[in-house]
């Protein structure tokens, strides 16, 4: 729960909303890490820095980072195009819910880790990573999604009829604002799911040039810091990404409501 606003400081910078809790959190860090005093266990953030710092001079770091990133991101995009086709007609037809719904639970509960054995068995090893971020998103938006148009207020559906609106005017005036923060929603938990299910996929089927066979050398060769210095690089992308949709939604919210 946040602190009440009477609370915060009216001088209070936005920056230093993340500045300070990063500083004290980095300061744990490196304690813990001089207590422990041995860098093979935890190095500390200095460490890892100078790790990062090494590894982002080299132009091979840049193109495993962008190649992650492609597959990653476009089997996050893929997610969310599959999710919403399914859930659209699930919302609309009982038949095509009860269809879909067995598939989609089966999908969720299903371990990451089993699908990726399966994907290595079914498809060429750069898809893996893709495939198995499409299969975490794709469950997530469609329910999201679903329960997003089964909540539209049927009064507003009411006066759409009442009005004459046609369905592209229903769509753009009363389903898709309800339905958005739904969207919003799902695809801000599936950017993470699809990061640590891509990566997974990475370590374990290890192509060429991937975050996660960088993170599965790292760890065979004892490299503690550039152990660190790649996650916070998925940590990075990850929030990047994350920030990106935000205002790319907020963009969108402002035409679909003109």
């Amino acid at each position: 729960m946040m602190p009440s606003t009477t609370l915060k400081n009216k001088r209070d910078h936005p920056a230093l909303r993340i500045v300070i809790p990063l500083v004290i959190w980095l300061g744990v860090w490196q304690l813990a890490a001089h207590c422990i005093g041995h860098d093979l266990l935890l190095p500390g953030p200095v460490t890892v820095g100078v790790a990062w710092l090494r590894l982002a001079g080299t132009a091979a770091f840049w193109l495993t980072t962008l190649s992650s990133l492609a597959h990653i991101f476009g089997g996050f995009l893929l997610g969310v195009l599959c999710g919403v086709a399914l859930a659209v007609p699930s919302a609309y037809s009982v038949w095509v819910y009860r269809i879909v719904s067995p598939v989609m639970e089966v999908i969720r509960a299903t371990p990451v880790a089993s699908f990726i054995i399966l994907l290595l068995l079914w498809s060429p090893t750069g898809w893996v990573p893709t495939i198995a971020a499409i299969l975490m998103v794709m469950p997530v938006v469609w329910g999201n999604v679903t329960q997003g148009v089964a909540q539209t207020d049927p009064l507003l559906l009411e006066c759409a009829v009442a009005y004459r609106f046609s369905r592209g005017k229903t769509a753009r005036l009363v389903t898709i604002p309800s339905v958005l923060p739904y969207f919003m929603s799902a695809c801000n938990t599936g950017v993470g799911l699809a990061w640590k299910a891509g990566v997974a996929a990475e370590v374990l089927c290890k192509p060429g040039r991937a975050i996660g066979t960088a993170l599965y050398n790292a760890k065979i060769t004892l490299q503690t810091p550039e152990l660190f210095a790649w996650t916070a690089m998925i940590i990075v992308l990850s929030f990047a990404v994350g920030h990106l949709l935000k205002r790319l939604f907020r963009v969108w919210t402002g035409v679909v409501q003109t």
